[in-house]
């Protein structure tokens, strides 16, 4: 494929994650961390002009000067910007204004991708590509969080058939994975786009270890729930332990405890928990604390990586027990794009592997994802260490 044509088919994807959408669900912002659907429709779009079109393409006319203040996300470089928290306070620029504004885009890449992009160019656009994948799985992951909190419930599409249930379903068994102390080599080697948090590959020293073949399953959980696991503190961080009681926590996020049984909103709408199905929306407290339940703990995301090629991941992003920091002889680049990675190593708990809503081809065994301790919007679930 292409660039021209990558870069088509992965903005075409984004409006193809916003259709089963009504125009009010594009301005919803129930929470802090979520961000309303129209505005990744803007921002992903402002990153090609800001970053792209403005400095490459001659005599390229700005859509709106004002998008710049709307759409910066959180590049101080480029100057000022909404706060996140308001995000959801804009009625305008309308849904329509917004897709008007895509197609402006769009119609100047097209221009500037039928000419040959110097080497450098197409690095950055390929980043700007990237971006916008990491921005379908937010988007995705925000739209079921604003339909998750809608007291109706919506469903987001139609309920799976059977095969793709089964993609959730993890083993009866939970076999564990055994890896030897040595030396491994950790972060992406190749030629091919990575992310900077990737680099640079380096050895680590790792001890003897076993890793859960399967990711723990939502009846396991239920069976850390019917000990008490969420009145019991000693199974908690204090961090954690405070986070349950000041916030009440007692199940995953979207469970709902109806008449004597477990539901939880899907993207099909609210459904009984299936104890089969790989558990996700739990937060490391979460985690850290089903792990001390069960006598065991999470994996480092050096052990992840090297154990990955012995199981199957991609189900969900899997919470480690590693703080995002830089690798040995991470840099970041100049100007706005090393804001990109590097100014969020701090406080934050490193997630692997991928989900449902990952774009096909967008993860690999070596990327880094990341979120404070507490979140679990995210499609988030556990995988044992011992």
């Amino acid at each position: 494929m292409d660039l021209l044509e990558k870069y088509n088919t992965v903005r075409k994807h984004s409006e193809e994650i916003c259709k089963p959408l009504k125009t009010e669900d594009y301005v919803v912002q129930p929470v802090v961390d979520v961000s309303p659907p129209k505005w990744h429709i803007g921002h992903t779009t402002w990153f090609f002009e800001t970053f792209i079109l403005k400095p490459n393409l001659k005599n390229y006319e700005e859509f709106d000067p004002q998008y710049n203040y709307v759409f910066n996300s959180y590049y101080e470089t480029v100057g000022a910007r909404v706060i996140r928290t308001d995000r959801g306070n804009l009625s305008r620029p309308s849904v329509e204004d917004i897709y008007k504004f895509r197609k402006h885009i769009d119609d100047a890449m097209n221009e500037l991708l039928h000419k040959q992009p110097s080497q450098q160019l197409e690095e950055l656009i390929v980043l700007g590509l990237n971006h916008e994948q990491q921005h379908q799985e937010l988007l995705a992951t925000d739209i079921k969080y604003i339909l998750g909190n809608n007291p109706l419930f919506p469903a987001y599409k139609s309920l799976p058939n059977k095969k793709e249930k089964e993609n959730f379903v993890s083993k009866k068994t939970n076999d564990f994975i055994k890896i030897k102390k040595g030396i491994y080599k950790i972060g992406y080697e190749g030629n091919d786009f990575c992310f900077d948090n990737e680099l640079n590959s380096h050895e680590v020293l790792l001890q003897d270890f076993s890793i859960a073949s399967n990711l723990v399953t939502n009846g396991e959980f239920m069976e850390f729930m019917d000990a008490g696991g969420y009145k019991n503190f000693n199974y908690w961080h204090a961090e954690g332990w405070d986070w349950v009681k000041n916030n009440n926590i007692n199940a995953p996020l979207y469970w709902h405890f109806i008449n004597g049984e477990w539901y939880n909103y899907t993207l099909h709408g609210l459904q009984k928990v299936d104890r089969d199905v790989a558990l996700c929306h739990v937060s490391f407290y979460e985690a850290s604390a089903f792990a001390s339940f069960r006598q065991m703990r999470l994996p480092t995301e050096f052990e992840w990586e090297v154990a990955a090629q012995h199981f199957d991941w991609g189900k969900r992003w899997e919470w480690t027990e590693s703080a995002y920091l830089p690798y040995p002889g991470f840099t970041k680049a100049p100007g706005a794009i090393g804001e990109y990675n590097g100014k969020f190593m701090v406080n934050q708990k490193v997630l692997r592997g991928a989900s449902e809503v990952t774009p096909q081809g967008h993860s690999r065994i070596t990327y880094r994802n990341f979120f404070h301790p507490y979140l679990r919007w995210q499609y988030t679930g556990i995988r044992l260490a011992q």
